[in-house]
């Protein structure tokens, strides 16, 4: 889960960076970019990272109750966390826009404590099982 979490991430990423660079090009040829100007970047951008990413670190953390993990909640959480966190600079970007830099830098948190989060999961599948 926590894979597909920081997969959303690179999604978002990729997303967000084709989505301006359109913009871009459409002003050089002429077009205005207002509060009507839309592309399949931005929309992509606004579902993965409003309802798909959020969703999936829900789905991390009640899984992390059963799987088994060491420390698995704890990880968890802090993805859980920095997605929140993530959700909220988004919307307040909109009223301070400097925020947006911070929207960005935790972008790469969220991506940093997903990867973490899979890693500690692997191990712990590779991990014998503990003799009851």
């Amino acid at each position: 889960m926590s894979g597909l979490i920081l997969l959303g991430v690179v999604v978002q990423l990729v997303a967000v960076a084709a989505a301006w660079f359109q913009v871009l090009s459409d002003v050089d040829d002429g077009g205005v970019f207002d509060n009507n100007t839309q592309n399949w970047g931005h929309a992509l951008h606004s579902v993965v990272g409003g309802m798909v990413i959020p969703l999936l670190a829900v789905v991390l953390l009640v899984i992390s109750f059963f799987a088994g993990v060491p420390h698995g909640v704890r990880y968890a959480l802090f993805v859980f966390g920095a997605v929140v966190l993530q959700v909220v600079l988004a919307f307040a970007s909109y009223s301070v826009p400097g925020l947006g830099a911070l929207h960005g830098l935790n972008a790469l948190a969220v991506a940093g404590l997903a990867e973490n989060a899979m890693r500690k999961a692997r191990v712990a599948d590779r991990a014998p099982a503990a003799v009851a």
